[in-house]
């Protein structure tokens, strides 16, 4: 922990009082005053928020925009304890995320931990492997018109989310299904063309 830089001479009973009534901090004295390159962090206002894709921006003239055909099908949320959560077309993936306000709290830097994804293979055309090997490579964030952007490492490129619940700001009602890393196991009428009840049970024909 830092500690304040004391004038010689200044007994250790001026320096509570001074601390107290915050001398130190505003004549710079202590780490976070005028004059210092600390600064306290910010909360990001992302916590606990959901949000859906809109759109995959790359710096690639050649891929340009590519938007997903039901935004539904990617989500991404912030809990609160830290964790994140995404829907990644027929998959689903949690890991980890922190982020650092700037000056303005509707920016500032965002990374995310390793991912723990599931595998299926979801009918093209998807993005949920394209995104979810993009994620965690996001290094900052930028609220804007409703809006989130997160910008890629080294101008990768930019996701744009909105909120995942419609009107207003970011939804704040979890309700995000991605607790199961399992796949559910197939139904047993799956492919049937048609089917009829004998003795009370659906058999497939």
């Amino acid at each position: 922990m830092a500690k304040a830089c004391v004038p010689a001479g200044v007994s250790q009973a001026v320096v509570a009082v001074l601390l107290a009534s915050g001398t130190f901090a505003a004549t710079g004295l202590l780490p976070g005053g005028p004059g210092t390159s600390w600064a306290r962090p910010v909360a990001a206002p992302l916590a606990g928020s959901q949000w859906r894709l809109v759109e995959i921006q790359s710096m690639d003239d050649a891929q340009g925009t590519t938007r997903p055909a039901d935004p539904f099908r990617y989500t991404l949320l912030f809990g609160a304890d830290g964790t994140a959560q995404l829907r990644l077309d027929c998959n689903r993936a949690r890991g980890t995320w922190s982020a650092r306000a700037a000056a303005d709290p509707g920016s500032g830097s965002l990374s995310f931990g390793p991912l723990a994804t599931t595998r299926a293979l979801c009918p093209a055309p998807s993005l949920g492997e394209r995104l979810g090997a993009q994620v965690p490579y996001v290094r900052t964030y930028l609220l804007k018109d409703g809006r989130l952007y997160l910008s890629l490492l080294a101008d990768g490129g930019i996701l744009v989310w909105e909120p995942l619940k419609e009107g207003g700001g970011p939804s704040r009602t979890p309700d995000h299904r991605s607790d199961r890393f399992t796949r559910r196991p197939e139904r047993a009428d799956r492919g049937c063309r048609s089917c009829r009840s004998a003795g009370g049970r659906a058999d497939c024909a």
